[in-house]
């Protein structure tokens, strides 16, 4: 168990925090054996603030790791699965978009049999 309570998951080998975040991997897969994705990639990491030194006291980076990542229709797309957004997560969002205008953050969440983008 995680510090939410989801029961980690292994699929083709890998293992997943969530079984919702690997039910969607097993979909992700499929769309791209299907061509409509390509490049899936697994935990991409981004720095959305460097470190830095200020009045002699270091600051570690603050950084943002997100589920997936891929390429969809000429655009890449970062995609996070939750179940709830965690209480830091729409400042680390606001970060996000504004150092990476070019990249699309979609936050999933599985509602009713579907993906719903929140």
């Amino acid at each position: 168990m995680n510090k939410y309570n989801a029961k980690k998951k292994i699929v083709d080998g890998i293992e997943f925090d969530s079984m919702t975040e690997a039910k969607r991997y097993a979909e992700l897969v499929i769309l791209e054996r299907g061509g409509l994705i390509s490049e899936l990639t697994l935990q991409p990491k981004f720095t959305l603030l460097e470190p830095f030194t200020k009045h002699g006291k270091k600051r570690r980076a603050i950084t943002y790791k997100a589920d997936f990542m891929y390429m969809e229709d000429g655009k890449t797309i970062v995609e996070d699965v939750k179940g709830f957004a965690a209480r830091d997560f729409s400042l680390r969002r606001k970060l996000f978009d504004a150092k990476f205008p070019d990249l699309t953050l979609r936050v999933i969440t599985n509602k009713k049999g579907g993906w719903e983008e929140m």
